[in-house]
């Protein structure tokens, strides 16, 4: 496992997510409320950018299809139907970079 610089603190803006590509893997890091998560992009039901989707609180809401996932966990919060969980990925603050471990 390796860590990756994915930018500065001033880049990831508190309550948004914002999409990042590590070694070719997209992956949405949130800011919620100065805590740093990371999960992949792409929804596991049809394979939406959930960068396009909505934050609240924790919760990422994939934009075609509704499918909740808790962006610290990567679990699946809410779908009519049981869907794969997110990968989620350790976030580390050292100074003011954060790096993603992949």
């Amino acid at each position: 496992m390796g860590k990756i610089i994915v930018g500065k603190v001033s880049d990831f803006v508190p309550g948004k997510i914002q999409k990042v590509t590590i070694d070719g893997k997209d992956v949405i890091v949130a800011n919620i409320d100065g805590e740093y998560h990371a999960v992949n992009d792409t929804c596991t039901h049809a394979g939406a950018s959930l960068s396009e989707g909505s934050l609240e609180g924790s919760i990422i809401t994939c934009g075609w299809h509704g499918a909740k996932f808790d962006c610290k966990t990567g679990k699946l919060s809410a779908f009519p139907v049981k869907i794969k969980d997110l990968n989620s990925y350790k976030v580390i603050v050292e100074s003011e970079n954060i790096f993603v471990e992949v």
